[in-house]
């Protein structure tokens, strides 16, 4: 059973969510991307790659487990 997994970005006065599940990591990076290129969105290019940052460090962390 995979987790629900959630990425929030505050934004000014906008709060962006993502939720997804796990393995659905693809889609919530081409959610970043769409976003990102959308010239009326208030989610830029920087979003995104913060986004992505964390979601890879979530990921790394997961895979390796916690330090002892």
């Amino acid at each position: 059973m995979s987790s629900v997994k959630q990425l929030s970005l505050d934004k000014g006065e906008h709060r962006f969510v993502f939720r997804y599940r796990s393995g659905g990591e693809a889609d919530v990076i081409g959610a970043f991307a769409s976003l990102a290129s959308d010239d009326e969105s208030e989610f830029d290019w920087f979003d995104a790659a913060v986004l992505s940052y964390q979601m890879g460090r979530r990921i790394e962390l997961e895979l390796n487990g916690p330090r002892i």
